[in-house]
């Protein structure tokens, strides 16, 4: 294998979305935590309903929630609300709830990851460390908070989890997951944005004891554990589907997907085989987007795209059919009336923008975002898709046709730093986007 260190965001990226929430806006207090000693926060939230979940509700990059968002943008972009520069570094998003936003980035030393509270005018609210970064290459943090009942949900670089109360910025529990479960990885290490499924937090940690666990959400103790495939942790997000009255977590580890049951942590189908023209190991990213019994996975490095459908009683799959335009490095895709959206791997440093037909797998467009731009991460609300391009940071409003990739408007991000791989969100009409250090809002609506 050849080592590409620009490969560690892919692993990371898939963790990048923002997530959203509903509900009233917040008050807060400024505070700052320093290590894991925390000075109060007030900071109210509207009920314990309330859940932000990676790449919007469902983990598909579809904000449904949203209405009413501008179909055109002025010359040179939306209107900027307001921007923050406290995050030191990190490829993560956002989580946005009732009006506050929260968010991982480093200390000035860059030798801890650490949780942000921003409140809806752009000032730092508090800040906690929760974890250690990846020590090797792209140490930058990775995990996009997940908030549940009050509390959010982080993983560090080096596998530690930690349930965050954020009313306070308070630390509820910590496991090291990597030390409790010997862990392995890939050559960059953690890279996972927890999944809340009832009671429970799920964990990816991969190596010779087990592949997925869950712990309970209030305490960090252990539920159950899967068995062990023998393989490598990856970089992928597991996700959640339903289907015939049952459900299902779905992930990947280097050489398999799998499905497990979410009640008791049985591996109930693998799937292995998919990625003959792999140019390296497999680096598997992306999640899955899921409809009507069918799983459709897409990964850069020629892993390309790979349909499943699940049998009815989802304890097996079947190939429905493989697409090799589609090869989504880290950005995601989205499924949107019949069609997959996403961009594609040509080399680290570019791609093309894709369209594929979700019935067949036939590719309706294969196209480049014109003026040099690259490839990225695509979201979509309200009738639009929203493309944000990793190397120049260019942010697209885009039609979702089946004959071209139709960009309406397109506006640069100018501050920050690093590759442009956190993933755009859409929240009650506002834009978030972040680059490195630099997180900004805009009003869309």
């Amino acid at each position: 294998m050849r080592n590409f260190k620009f490969l560690g965001l892919s692993m990371t990226i898939a963790c990048l979305g923002l997530i959203t929430g509903c509900g009233n806006k917040a008050n807060a207090s400024v505070s700052e935590n320093k290590g894991n000693e925390v000075q109060t926060a007030a900071i109210s939230f509207s009920s314990d309903q309330d859940v932000t979940q990676f790449r919007g509700p469902n983990r598909d990059g579809i904000y449904s929630a949203e209405s009413g968002l501008l179909k055109q943008w002025p010359e040179g972009g939306p209107q900027l609300l307001w921007e923050n520069s406290d995050l030191v570094h990190g490829y993560s998003s956002p989580a946005v709830l009732s009006g506050t936003v929260y968010i991982t980035g480093m200390n000035e030393d860059k030798t801890q990851e650490v949780f942000f509270a921003i409140d809806s005018t752009g000032k730092t609210l508090y800040k906690t460390v929760y974890g250690k970064p990846w020590g090797q290459a792209y140490p930058e943090t990775r995990t996009t908070p997940t908030i549940v009942d009050g509390k959010a949900y982080v993983i560090s670089g080096m596998g530690e989890i930690a349930c965050i109360n954020i009313a306070d910025g308070s630390i509820v529990w910590q496991v090291d997951g990597t030390a409790k479960y010997g862990s392995t990885t890939g050559n960059w290490g953690t890279a996972e944005c927890p999944l809340v499924v009832d009671n429970k937090v799920i964990y990816s940690p991969g190596g010779n004891q087990t592949t997925v666990v869950a712990l309970n959400k209030d305490t960090g103790e252990e539920i159950w554990k899967s068995r062990s495939l023998g393989e490598a942790r990856n970089y992928v997000q597991p996700a959640l589907i339903s289907w015939n009255g049952k459900r299902q977590i779905v992930g990947a580890t280097c050489n398999y997907y799998y499905g497990v049951n979410p009640d008791n942590g049985e591996i109930e189908w693998t799937a292995t085989g998919w990625y003959p023209n792999a140019r390296w190991e497999n680096i598997c990213p992306n999640g899955p987007v899921f409809k009507d019994g069918i799983l459709v996975f897409s990964q850069g490095y020629g892993i390309n795209t790979t349909a499943f459908k699940l049998a009815d009683d989802l304890k097996s799959v079947s190939v429905a059919w493989k697409n090799d335009d589609l090869s989504t490095h880290h950005g995601g895709y989205v499924l949107v009336d019949g069609v997959v959206y996403g961009s594609n791997w040509v080399n680290n440093t570019s791609g093309n923008w894709v369209a594929v037909d979700f019935a067949t797998g036939k590719t309706l467009y294969n196209e480049a975002w014109s003026g040099g731009k690259g490839k990225g991460s695509t979201v979509y609300a309200d009738g639009m898709l929203y493309t944000y391009d990793e190397r120049r940071g260019f942010v697209g409003l885009v039609r979702p046709t089946k004959d071209k990739f139709d960009v309406v408007r397109e506006f640069r991000i100018t501050k920050g730093s690093g590759p442009n791989w956190a993933h755009i969100v859409i929240s009650n009409g506002i834009m978030y986007v972040r680059h490195g250090e630099y997180l900004a809002a805009y009003k869309v609506k």
